[in-house]
C-alpha cells in the first residue's frame, strides 16, 4: 500500500499573496495528519517566497508523522536543516526565476558536492532523498552519493499531452522505480500528480510514497482540505 505525504507550500503561497498570516500552513499540516497523511512536506526556498523559517520551526515542533524539508543544497539552507533537524531532507534543484521545480537534480554532474552534503546531513541523523528525473544514470549516481531515497520527478509525465508522450514518460518512471527498488533504494514520486493522472501508477508497486501538493489544495478549495486529502489517500492506498 502506497503512502501519501502532503506539501503545504501552496497554503503558504495563498498566505503570501496577501502578505498576512492566514491561511497557516502549520494548521493545514495538522489537518492533513488528522485526515491520514503519512508525512508533511515543505520547501524552504532561498528567497522564502512561501514557506518561512517560522513555518519550518513550528512544523518541526508539531508534526507527528514525518517532516520532509525540500531544499537546494546551498550552505545557508544546509545550516538551517542542521539546526531544525527534520526527519528527511529532499535535495532539489532551484532557479530563482522558476514558478515551481522544473527538473531533477543533476547528481552525475555534481556528485562530489551531493556526496558531501548527504554525508553532513546523515551524520546529523537526517535521512536524505534526491529528487531526480527518471534516468538510470542519475539513480545509480544517487545510490553512490549516499541517498537513502529517490523521489522520481513525475512532472514531464504530468505535463505530457498526447497519449504516446504520456505512455513514453510513464514507462520511464516505471523503469526508474524498478531500478531504484533493485538497488535497495526507497522509491517515492511526485510533481504535477493529480486525481486523474495518478491512477495509472497502480501498476508500479515499487513506489512506496507519493508527494502531492497543488492538486490537493486546488481540490480543497471546492470540498475542504480534509475531504481532498482523504480522497487522494483512498486512491494511493489501493496501489
Amino acid at each position: 500500500m502506497a503512502l501519501l505525504s502532503i506539501n503545504v507550500d501552496h497554503i503558504a503561497t495563498i498566505r503570501e499573496a496577501r502578505g498576512i498570516n492566514e491561511p497557516d500552513p502549520v494548521l493545514a499540516a495538522g489537518i492533513a495528519e488528522l485526515a491520514g497523511a503519512e508525512g508533511i512536506i515543505c520547501h524552504l526556498r532561498e528567497d522564502r517566497r512561501h514557506i518561512k523559517n517560522r513555518d519550518l520551526e513550528l512544523l518541526k515542533k508539531t508534526v507527528k508523522t514525518k517532516l520532509n524539508l525540500e531544499m537546494s543544497p546551498v550552505k545557508t539552507l544546509i545550516d538551517t536543516a542542521l539546526t531544525i533537524k527534520p526527519d528527511l531532507v529532499t535535495l532539489v534543484p532551484e532557479r530563482r526565476e522558476e514558478v515551481t521545480t522544473e527538473s531533477g537534480l543533476d547528481v552525475a554532474g555534481n556528485k562530489k558536492e551531493y556526496t558531501s552534503v548527504t554525508g553532513t546531513l546523515k551524520e546529523a541523523g537526517i535521512s536524505v532523498s534526491f529528487f531526480i528525473d527518471p534516468d538510470p544514470d542519475q539513480i545509480q549516481e544517487s545510490l553512490d552519493a549516499g541517498a537513502d531515497i529517490i523521489e522520481i520527478h513525475t512532472g514531464f509525465y504530468s505535463e505530457a499531452v498526447s497519449e504516446a508522450e504520456i505512455l513514453r514518460e510513464f514507462e520511464k518512471i516505471h523503469e526508474a522505480a524498478k531500478l531504484g527498488s533493485q538497488l535497495k533504494l526507497k522509491v517515492h514520486a511526485g510533481h504535477g500528480l493529480n486525481y486523474v493522472n495518478i491512477k495509472r501508477f497502480s501498476s508500479i508497486p515499487e513506489i512506496e510514497e507519493y508527494s502531492i501538493g497543488h492538486s490537493i489544495i486546488a481540490r480543497a478549495v471546492m470540498v475542504g482540505l480534509d475531504q481532498a486529502i482523504r480522497e487522494m489517500i483512498n486512491l494511493v492506498s489501493q496501489f
